[in-house]
């Protein structure tokens, strides 16, 4: 039954996660084009800063630093994910891109924390906001965030870990938006207040986004049962099936971030179907769950003391 059950998903059901064969290598070049996007206008914006003597655009800069350090997090965890697994790792190291998503949504949420503190400080005590260059500075951010987050634009449903590349680089494009908004009211009205006040809804807007993905990626981490599954619909079924008297010890866990695992014991009263039988349910709930890796094992239930159970039937545990 394993060995059916091993080869099946490598062939390619396309939401599956070994068979992503179609999205995966572009999100390497999205990532590498991202990366290099990203640094290009961190040096431009650096640059700036220093040569009109603007804080504001030193300051984002740094934060820009930050983003390409989130995609660096976001492409490591994709790369991981794609390595075979060893003696040691025997899953590869498909958690990878679960961890990466975490450490984005961390940092996203780091992220908002700088900003309302910097908002909340500037309404405190305002600051003259410097016009039209480090409009045009941010300008140019909206262009390259919102680019880079188009090249996430597919896998963002998928995977959450490309979801929080792409929240990422949406939130930046979100604040450079804010930050040449704020520039042109500002210009008009003199009303320096606007400039920390776009802060915080930008800071509100980012959180809100970035809540699900803390959610999501902290339930994959902690083994939760992924949010395609129903698990009470998997037990329904798997109860249903015949000569299935009874289901316990039924555990279904991510694999990676768009995969699962299942282990279940089936009580049969009529005796173990056969190997094929298995392979058959293995094969099912691959289909109908996308459940790519299942391990069954089967009980009599004739005696519910362990022990009688004839020999192979009972606890295998490795």
């Amino acid at each position: 039954m394993h060995s059916h059950a091993h080869s099946h998903p490598l062939g390619g059901h396309d939401h599956h996660g070994h068979g992503h064969a179609h999205p995966l290598p572009d999100f390497g070049r999205a990532f590498a084009i991202g990366v290099v996007l990203n640094l290009a206008y961190v040096v431009i914006e650096a640059g700036a800063g220093l040569a009109w003597d603007s804080m504001a655009l030193l300051a984002d800069a740094g934060h820009n630093l930050s983003d390409v350090a989130g995609l660096l997090i976001a492409w490591g965890g994709f790369a991981l994910a794609r390595r075979a697994p060893t003696d040691r790792f025997t899953w590869g190291l498909q958690r990878s891109p679960i961890l990466a998503a975490l450490a984005n949504a961390l940092i996203l949420v780091a992220a908002c924390g700088g900003i309302l503190f910097e908002s909340v400080h500037r309404l405190l005590s305002p600051l003259p906001v410097s016009g039209t260059v480090v409009m045009a500075v941010a300008g140019v951010g909206i262009a390259i965030n919102l680019g880079t987050a188009l090249l996430f634009l597919r896998g963002r449903k998928g995977d959450v870990n490309i979801r929080g590349a792409y929240l990422h680089m949406l939130a930046d494009a979100g604040v450079s938006a804010a930050v040449v908004v704020g520039g042109l009211i500002i210009g008009q009205t003199g009303w320096v207040w606007v400039d920390p006040l776009l802060g915080l809804a930008v800071a509100a807007v980012i959180l809100k986004g970035t809540w699900g993905l803390l959610k999501e990626s902290l339930a994959l981490a902690m083994d939760a049962v992924p949010a395609g599954i129903d698990p009470a619909a998997v037990r329904g079924w798997l109860t249903g099936l015949d000569g299935v008297a009874a289901v316990h010890d039924l555990h279904i866990w991510p694999q990676g971030t768009s995969g699962a695992i299942l282990t279940a014991h089936l009580v049969m009263p009529g005796g173990h179907p056969g190997d094929e039988a298995l392979a058959n349910i293995a094969h099912a709930l691959h289909h109908r769950f996308d459940i790519g890796h299942a391990t069954l094992q089967v009980e009599t239930g004739a005696d519910h003391c362990r022990q009688a159970l004839p020999e192979g039937l009972g606890h295998h545990h490795h």
